[in-house]
């Protein structure tokens, strides 16, 4: 707990597992409820945003989870300097 309220934990990749299911949900919803309803685009429309939703939620969040590696490795590599 004081690893975190001093921030020599990162909280915010542990968040961005649980946005990445929540994005997840909203485009498999968002894109069952464009393929079967009048008045959305149609099945192809729909087809489109729960892969392109899916694939575009991947992408984002992995590439914010690559900031914090990158953050990681960097503090390894100055805590190696130190000694």
């Amino acid at each position: 707990m004081k690893s975190i309220f001093f921030f020599d934990s990162m909280l915010t990749p542990k968040i961005i597992t649980a946005v990445y299911w929540i994005l997840l949900a909203a485009s498999v919803f968002s894109g069952l409820g464009a393929m079967f309803s009048d008045y959305g685009g149609g099945f192809l429309v729909g087809l489109g945003i729960l892969i392109g939703g899916a694939i575009g939620a991947r992408i984002w969040c992995e590439l914010l989870i690559v900031l914090f590696k990158i953050n990681a490795n960097l503090q390894k590599i100055a805590e190696k300097s130190d000694q």
